[in-house]
């Protein structure tokens, strides 16, 4: 009788469903609820960096310098007649070409420097190096308005006023410290494995940093690059004071011209700043892919 029981409950057991298992959760996944909570927070972040703008554009389409007052006119009567008097009846394309010039002049000049100092304080144990770094960071210190007499003083007596040449050097004092530290940390990360390889191979120190150092620093050369031009398109203080011929202004000094002491054109002031953005969205299109990799690789190390 034993026997049979036992062997129509073994029966009984091997017939009948297995319980479904829960669903483990893995590690790091979040829960339904966290992930619909982060998805809103950073739905909600993105609006509000985006609305300004939107902003923007939405008053440049206003045809009146009053409509920012009003601007529940603007749909009724939205237009792109301050774009076509802002390039056919300013000197836009004076300015683009200046600031493309400067900007460019500093992002090529500002990454080679702040490139072979950052490789050479990354691989060299000269004396005071520690030093050398901390003091490039000290040059971040003075605001511009401390730096200025001194600079033009130095720029006069050099002739450099009115100058790109003088412009791009008084950029490039700003971006090259700060890229420097930037690039430093980037090359750290890099195994100086490679380094010895190239002079195995024959290669100078200057071979080395070239064709093979600088291919692997894409990402972190990326960044300085961005830093540089940003720092030069956007500045206005330096531009303002160094530059005296109307001609040579960069975009972000002409955009002040639509001010004046008893009237303000900001109309055309917002379309002007809307077309300053195309060149800047451009050049972040182009070293984007490199841009957050560059961004973190170099935190890696000190």
């Amino acid at each position: 009788m034993s026997t049979t029981t036992v062997e129509t409950s073994a029966a009984v057991t091997k017939d009948s469903p297995a319980p479904a298992p829960g669903r483990v959760r893995r590690r790091g996944e979040s829960s339904p609820l966290a992930a619909l909570t982060s998805h809103g927070i950073l739905i909600a972040a993105s609006l509000v960096a985006l609305f300004p703008v939107a902003w923007l554009v939405f008053l440049s389409l206003g045809p009146d310098k009053d409509d920012y007052l009003h601007p529940g006119r603007i749909w009724s009567k939205m237009t792109f007649d301050n774009y076509a008097y802002v390039l056919q009846h300013t000197n836009f394309f004076d300015w683009l070409t200046s600031s493309l010039i400067v900007s460019l002049g500093t992002t090529l000049l500002g990454v080679l420097v702040a490139a072979t100092t950052g490789y050479a304080v990354s691989r060299m144990r000269f004396p005071g190096y520690r030093k050398f770094m901390w003091v490039l960071l000290v040059t971040q210190m003075f605001p511009v308005a401390v730096l200025m007499v001194p600079m033009y003083q130095i720029m006069a007596d050099l002739q450099l006023i009115d100058t790109y040449l003088g412009l791009i050097l008084v950029y490039c004092s700003t971006a090259v410290p700060y890229c420097a530290w930037l690039l430093k940390g980037y090359f750290d990360t890099i195994p100086f494995e490679i380094d010895e390889a190239g002079r195995v191979d024959g290669l100078s120190p200057f071979g080395t940093f070239f064709r093979l150092i600088l291919p692997l620093a894409k990402p972190g050369l990326a960044v300085a690059a961005f830093y540089s031009f940003i720092t030069a398109f956007g500045e206005v203080a330096f531009a303002t004071t160094f530059m005296l011929d109307d001609q040579k202004y960069t975009l972000a000094v002409g955009l002040q011209s639509f001010v004046s002491e008893h009237d303000a054109q900001r109309n055309l002031m917002a379309a002007t700043a809307v077309l300053i953005a195309i060149p800047v969205s451009a050049f972040f299109y182009l070293v984007q892919k490199n841009l957050v990799t560059g961004l973190t690789a170099g935190g890696t190390k000190g």
